[in-house]
């Protein structure tokens, strides 16, 4: 058995998880929030039989996908009271960081 921690674009996580069931795997999904873009995103906890982790890992793979956003830069902290005038950058988002854990013990109750 394998823990499969899954973290995924919001927008991609309805898609995913319905996916997922429909091949019949059970996801817990947590509200989680990324650090550089301060975007929404899930993190999917996903227990996979050994056997499964390829198929499981192509669902995930079909269903998230990276996509271009802008975002403002930071304004600098040397000079608090200078004008700031900043141009969008262009950023790539989404896609999925995957952790493919082995699990000493599993049991359902």
């Amino acid at each position: 058995m394998k823990l499969v921690v899954c973290v995924v674009n919001e927008d991609d996580t309805s898609a995913l998880v319905d996916a997922l069931t429909a091949d019949g795997y059970r996801a817990t999904v947590v509200s989680t929030t990324g650090g550089f873009l301060r975007q929404g995103n899930a993190t999917l906890v996903i227990g996979v039989p050994d056997q499964d982790v390829a198929d499981a890992l192509a669902i995930i793979k079909a269903n998230c996908r990276t996509r271009l956003a802008y975002a403002n830069p930071l304004p600098p902290t040397a000079e608090p009271l200078a004008p700031y005038v900043s141009a969008p950058i262009e950023v790539r988002v989404g896609g999925a960081v995957v952790f493919v854990l082995d699990v000493e013990r599993f049991e359902r109750y």
